[in-house]
């Protein structure tokens, strides 16, 4: 099932995946007329910059949450006639008139747990040669704040797939992928104590948790992940890489 997001709140927030995005397109190169492939565009900010990086192309920007696609309308409002914005299922055949020029991905790849089918499905949607460059919590993403989760739960969650590097190469390469450079980075971060970081954590890491508890225990599950946490820091390691679709 599609998780529907919060898009107004969680676009409030000052959020890494900026900085995430940042690099993440700079890892790719453009002429400025290609069709790029945006897979999990959120409520828009990278599409936003990647509009400023092709004067003469055009977005494809997937999402599977309606509120984040209606927050990106509203961002890019007056630059749709170079967007398609898609509601769709990473993991179904991906509804593209032709074959995108590159593809990125910025912090959405960890909540999809197959990520064989998902490499198979991004594979053909790019024409041969395209390059496809991704940041996603990997291996050891999260571990503390993971603990804490699991301690107020009594239970094991089972909610992410960080995968590992290795893992990753294998997956690239059978999907039809070459050229592939992949990497393990340790990224926290430091937020605002309190009422900001008790925020964050319920709007951008604890969300689908709290999707299966009842709205009045909210609160109370956020501040106990909050209080097992030694500091307001969320202990990141993001899954880079790039690879070049083969021929």
């Amino acid at each position: 099932m599609l998780r529907e997001w919060d898009a107004a709140a969680y676009d409030s927030l000052p959020l890494p995946h900026l900085r995430w995005g940042r690099r993440t397109l700079e890892r790719l190169s453009f002429a400025g007329d290609e069709t790029v492939l945006e897979a999990g565009c959120g409520t828009g900010r990278d599409t936003e910059s990647l509009l400023d990086r092709l004067p003469h192309g055009r977005v494809v920007a997937v999402d599977g949450s309606a509120r984040m696609l209606q927050r990106l309308r509203e961002r890019l409002a007056g630059r749709l006639d170079r967007v398609e914005a898609i509601q769709a299922d990473l993991l179904a055949p991906l509804p593209v008139a032709e074959p995108a020029d590159a593809a990125f991905s910025v912090a959405t790849f960890h909540w999809i747990h197959d990520h064989d089918t998902l490499f198979a499905n991004i594979a053909r949607a790019l024409r041969p040669g395209a390059r496809f460059a991704v940041d996603c919590g990997g291996e050891g993403n999260v571990a503390r704040v993971r603990a804490a989760i699991e301690d107020v739960l009594g239970e094991p969650t089972g909610m992410w797939n960080f995968a590992g590097p290795e893992e990753t190469r294998e997956r690239l390469e059978r999907a039809g992928f070459t050229d592939v450079e992949v990497a393990l980075v340790e990224d926290p971060a430091r937020l605002e104590p309190g009422e900001r970081f008790h925020s964050y954590l319920a709007i951008v890491v604890l969300g689908a948790h709290l999707d299966r508890i009842p709205p009045a225990e909210h609160r109370a599950f956020v501040e106990a992940v909050a209080a097992r946490l030694d500091e307001p820091v969320v202990d990141y390691v993001r899954l880079t890489f790039t690879a070049t679709r083969a021929g």
